[in-house]
């Protein structure tokens, strides 16, 4: 039979139990292997309960050095119920100076305590009962988790300054770095927000006009890394310039949110055609890929060769699958996109098959740049066929020598 004693309004407190006609202490702390709360309990005594009952302080303090037992019980193990039981008369019972010492030479759970009002500045210098003068029932997770990132930003040596805070609450990221940057003015102490806003438009002007352009050969909706960092690198210079005081997790914070915000862009806007508005000579074209996958266009397609090549890319491409090919069979040319080597293959026949021979082909390669050189490659053989794509040299017919130039430029 257990009946409950004592309880405070917030539920995680450790809650009074009668068990058995014997007093516990029950609290709840991690999970189980099918991630189901884990409950404990410590036998306690009549004068342990009096004090839990009348002190608020002692009795966080108490649950606060009770959870790393807890958590080291794991997932299934035992609570080391003696170890539990021998805090509970240094914690409740001990004059406030022994409390602090016992504090200072064992494991507890700060978050805890700084969720219910303890004063931070008190409990870094080890007077946690002083601290606990400002404790309160109700708990504010949002504190205890700033002061958690607070202490990670601490360990690694950065120290925000005003300006520096209010950018990251500003983004949505003062918590979690790796949280997706949105823009909260609203979070943003209203003092400081006009200087906030001022390194924003900071950013959007050095980024205006840049764009990150979809990446088909990673599917349909990832952007292009070059186009990212080239971005990236702009605004971090510019941010930097015009504010030297702001230290890198205020300036990285921008530069992620100006990217995410054009790579949402691109992904919200219809695949462009890189070919919309040219003079396509060709009649048709035939898309294929290394497995077999093939794809027709014609002229009259309501949709430019460009545009239905690139959606066929981001359908078929994946790891065991980089090359891809436009052939135009009537003009007896085409290019080949080898994107695990970054560069292009143009095929051109010299002259047709007689009498059970196979036709010649005069095969040249040359080195891409990026997902935006093979953007522009297409855009040039749709327009123009192979003879469009002079203007883009090198071309070396030697597999040899253009063997030696990937791995130069690899090795840059």
């Amino acid at each position: 039979m257990t009946d409950i004693v004592f309880t405070r309004r917030s539920g995680w407190i450790p809650t009074v139990i009668r068990e058995d006609d014997e007093l516990k202490l029950m609290l709840g702390a991690g999970a189980d292997a099918n991630h189901e709360p884990r409950t404990f309990t410590i036998p306690i005594s009549e004068a342990h309960f009096a004090v839990i009952r009348e002190d608020l302080a002692r009795h966080l303090l108490l649950w606060s050095a009770v959870l790393p037992l807890c958590h080291a019980a794991g997932t299934r193990g035992q609570l080391d119920e003696d170890a539990a039981v021998a805090l509970l008369d240094p914690i409740l019972l001990a004059p406030p100076a022994d409390v602090d010492a016992l504090f200072r030479r064992t494991p507890w759970d700060r978050s805890r305590l700084v969720a219910h009002g303890a004063t931070i500045r008190l409990l870094e210098h080890g007077q946690v009962c002083e601290a606990m003068r400002t404790a309160t029932e109700a708990a504010n997770e949002k504190r205890a988790q700033e002061h958690h990132a607070d202490r990670r930003r601490t360990e690694r040596g950065v120290v925000l300054g005003p300006l520096d805070a209010q950018i990251l609450r500003y983004t949505g990221q003062y918590l979690h770095g790796a949280t997706i940057p949105r823009r909260n003015p609203d979070a943003v102490d209203p003092a400081l927000l006009p200087q906030v806003m001022q390194v924003i438009a900071t950013a959007e002007q050095a980024c205006a006009g840049m764009r990150i352009g979809l990446d088909p050969r990673r599917g349909h909706r990832a952007t292009d890394k070059r186009d990212w960092k080239r971005m990236e690198a702009t605004v971090d210079a510019a941010v930097r310039r015009a504010y030297p005081g702001l230290v890198d997790d205020a300036v990285r914070t921008v530069t992620f949110l100006m990217c995410s915000e054009a790579a949402d862009r691109a992904r919200s806007t219809p695949p462009e055609d890189d070919d919309s508005g040219a003079s396509v000579t060709k009649a048709a074209l035939t898309f294929t890929d290394d497995k077999g996958g093939e794809k027709k266009w014609l002229r009259d397609s309501p949709r430019s060769a460009s545009a239905e090549f690139w959606e066929f890319v981001a359908d078929r491409s994946a790891g065991d699958n980089e090359v891809f090919t436009i052939e135009d069979e009537d003009m007896g040319e085409g290019i080949q996109l080898q994107f695990y080597s970054d560069c292009i293959a143009r095929i051109t026949m010299l002259r047709q098959g007689e009498a059970g021979s196979d036709p010649e082909y005069r095969v040249e390669y040359s080195l891409v740049d990026g997902m935006s050189g093979y953007r522009h490659l297409v855009s040039l053989f749709v327009s123009g066929g192979c003879a469009a794509l002079d203007q883009h040299s090198p071309w070396m017919s030697d597999a040899a020598e253009f063997e030696r130039a990937r791995r130069q430029r690899k090795a840059r």
